[in-house]
């Protein structure tokens, strides 16, 4: 692993419904922002459901953990920083920034299919 080495996939083309409600089943998290349609149009404001936050993140994990391999990931962290919805294609760039003593300082971002970042953040790996 070098300073500069990228890694670019998409974490998910056409994000449905159904996986949304599947992530809040499997994490205990019925937020109805995500899954109550009258309840975020007409008393939330939202012109639709959107995406738990962490599952962008777990997605973003998962494909992070798997160019890099299963043991080398030591941190990451992210913040959220726009909606996903419903039909969005998700793509994650991963940079190295640096290494230096057997670390390596990652950049993570997901986009969305408009180019706007949805998510922000950094990892550290073993080098």
């Amino acid at each position: 692993m070098n300073a500069g080495d990228t890694h670019e996939t998409v974490l998910v083309d056409d994000l449905t419904r159904t996986q949304i409600v599947q992530y809040a089943g499997a994490s205990g998290d019925y937020n109805p922002l995500h899954s109550d349609e009258p309840f975020v149009t007409e008393i939330a404001g939202y012109p639709t459901v959107f995406a738990h936050g962490m599952l962008t993140m777990g997605m973003a994990g998962r494909a992070l953990a798997e160019w890099l391999g299963d043991d080398a990931l030591r941190s990451f962290g992210v913040r959220f920083t726009k909606q996903v919805w419903p039909g969005d294609t998700l793509t994650a760039r991963f940079v190295v920034d640096a290494v230096e003593d057997g670390s390596a300082q990652i950049s993570v971002s997901v986009t969305n299919g408009a180019g706007d970042e949805v998510l922000a953040g950094s990892a550290t790996a073993a080098a």
